[in-house]
């Protein structure tokens, strides 16, 4: 009898479960942003349900809920911003021109103005990256914004958790934000609880947020704040690659050597910079961020900068819209150094054609991967770009986490945003795109530096991995928009 009873109800719920997959796989159709992502997620529902319907739920949402509510407030806070603070910035403000189509559509993109009179110091790795923010922080009489995607109790995490602490004793104003996925473990820490216990206002940005603040929406996990921004005073501000831990520091012996990237800023584009924390900031606690924004402005370098925030909740997928801009408009070179390269159709075809029209196309990538599935796609598209000739460096020493372009001869990107379905639809990123042929040149240095710590890969080694590789990578290439 019992047996019957069983059986009935593994009967009924795998009927459910066949039923959710395919009014789960008719959305999919109707809601997925791409045809690969529709295919991919519509296969799996209808074969296996009971494994792919769960992780639809809370893999496949597009939409951030919650925020979509919320935008219209959020957004409007960040309008009051801008004009409250015009005044100061509108002198170095880079206005569009007919003749200059990147700035006009970037511009649109980013909603930020580009400025000119920039300062731009380049970081390579996190020696200089957390010396330079560290006693940047050092330097603070008004405020600190601290935002990380991770941020440890580990050596690295106390010793700039000391110098937040001191300063907020000192009755500096010192806002902390983190993502709760990426810094889940940080959030039951030692050093969270001492900072907010010496008056360090703490936030997640909690993605899992739901309409109403308080209100939880668990299913919705995918979404990531992948944003590091630090901000001191309003004068300067540091964006780039690197989060929180020893591990950035190449102190993690399971990890080892660690190769990143980082930016210090000073000049007009460290307020668009403290607006992206702002924003945030009203997103996570729902009240706004409560500093002097009558920022003095004053020219501190040659560069022109845009700096380019970009988020899920978005009408257009901006990060992977601005990198296309970017390789569209490209007349000599296209250099990209990224970990995680899973690259959409519309990414692919701009990089063939930008080779077929002369463009020196290279792609620096992780020899070294996190994860089989990305090094798998990875080599499917090394697959299919190499070819045509594009040029694919795999980096050796260490693990690569930096996400850098350079085009031409005169811009530059550094920042979060990799080349990846995550980055382009699920993420809040920030990137600076820096104008100016001095830096230009210095990004050229690093980066044919680290492609001498890399090796070329050739169609002759591709041709002779093992029978199985090529299915290894179909399958990974099906699972590309998933990632």
């Amino acid at each position: 009898m019992e047996l019957e009873l069983y059986t009935e109800i593994i009967a009924v719920a795998m009927v459910l479960f066949y039923l959710l997959g395919i009014a789960s796989a008719l959305e999919a159709i109707i809601k997925v942003r791409t045809a690969q992502g529709a295919i991919a997620w519509s296969i799996s529902l209808l074969t296996v349900p009971y494994i792919a319907v769960p992780c639809y739920w809370v893999f496949g949402r597009n939409k951030f809920d919650g925020y979509l509510e919320q935008r219209t407030e959020i957004e409007q806070e960040s309008e009051k911003l801008k004009q409250r603070t015009h005044g100061a910035v509108e002198q170095y403000i880079i206005r569009t021109q007919p003749d200059a189509p990147l700035y006009t559509c970037l511009n649109k993109l980013a909603r930020m103005p580009a400025t000119r009179g920039n300062n731009v110091d380049l970081l390579v790795n996190g020696g200089q990256t957390f010396d330079s923010i560290q006693a940047g922080l050092e330097t603070a009489e008004k405020y600190i914004l601290f935002q990380c995607y991770i941020i440890r109790d580990d050596v690295l995490g106390n010793r700039l958790g000391r110098v937040m602490e001191a300063k907020a004793r000192s009755g500096v104003k010192v806002y902390l934000l983190y993502d709760e996925i990426g810094s889940r473990q940080f959030a039951r820490s030692k050093l969270l609880r001492t900072l907010k216990q010496v008056g360090v206002q703490v936030a997640p940005f909690n993605t899992t947020q739901g309409r109403r603040r308080g209100r939880k929406n668990r299913f919705q996990l995918n979404f990531r704040n992948h944003r590091k921004i630090v901000i001191v005073d309003g004068q300067t501000a540091w964006i780039g690659g690197h989060n929180v831990g020893d591990e950035y520091l190449g102190l993690d012996n399971k990890v080892g050597p660690w190769r990143d990237t980082h930016t210090r800023v000073q000049g007009p584009a460290v307020l668009d910079a403290a607006i992206t924390f702002a924003t945030d900031w009203r997103w996570a606690v729902r009240t706004p961020l409560n500093i002097d924004w009558n920022f003095a402005i004053a020219p501190q370098g040659p560069c022109d900068l845009l700096v380019f925030p970009s988020n899920p909740a978005s009408k257009y997928e901006e990060a992977g819209l601005m990198y296309h801009q970017l390789i569209v408009e490209a007349r000599e070179r296209i250099w990209i150094a990224s970990p995680y390269f899973v690259p959409d159709r519309g990414i692919i075809a701009a990089l063939q054609l930008a080779v077929l029209r002369g463009v020196d196309v290279r792609i620096i990538i992780p020899d070294k991967t996190d994860g089989r599935v990305v090094a798998m796609a990875n080599w499917s598209y090394t697959r299919e770009l190499l070819p045509v000739g594009v040029k694919i460096y795999r980096y050796k020493d260490g693990f690569m986490h930096q996400k850098v372009l350079l085009m031409d001869d005169h811009i530059a990107g550094v920042g979060t945003a990799n080349f990846d379905n995550r980055s382009f639809r699920l993420n809040f990123e920030i990137t600076l795109l820096v104008h100016n042929r001095e830096f230009a040149h210095k990004v050229e240095k690093m980066l044919e530096a680290d492609m001498r710590q890399s090796w070329l890969v050739t169609t002759d080694e591709l041709d002779g991995k093992p029978g199985w590789f090529p299915l290894a990578m179909g399958i990974a290439r099906l699972l590309s928009p998933l990632l």
